[in-house]
């Protein structure tokens, strides 16, 4: 149940973003929702591997790095999922910054802890 709130919880976040920010586009909820389950599945598996790889240029950049592993998560959704949209780099790097933030304020108020 836990895991279900999350994934809406993002998909939510994810839909207010698209509407925000220029240079996002989500054709639809069940698009939300299949971008929070690829996110969620991408940071489980793939950014360990990517934070690995870079950890000397993290390490160099105080942990800043870690804001474009976030970036190119969000690119690589965009790549796989058809009605997602994401223009840029830089507006990946923004969207990632406010979805940690979204999603940190919805659990937040619904009393879910962000493990």
């Amino acid at each position: 149940m836990k895991l279900i709130i999350r994934i809406l919880i993002t998909a939510v976040a994810v839909v207010l973003l698209a509407k925000l920010l220029p240079g996002i586009a989500v054709e639809s909820y069940t698009t939300a929702i299949i971008v929070a389950i690829v996110l969620g599945l991408l940071n489980l598996i793939v950014r360990p591997i990517l934070i690995f790889l870079t950890l000397p240029a993290t390490i160099f950049t105080l942990g800043l790095f870690l804001f474009v592993i976030n970036a190119l998560m969000i690119l690589l959704a965009d790549s796989l999922i058809n009605g997602f949209t994401v223009s840029s780099f830089w507006t990946a790097l923004l969207f990632s910054i406010l979805l940690t933030i979204l999603q940190s304020i919805f659990y937040g108020i619904l009393g879910q802890d962000n493990e």
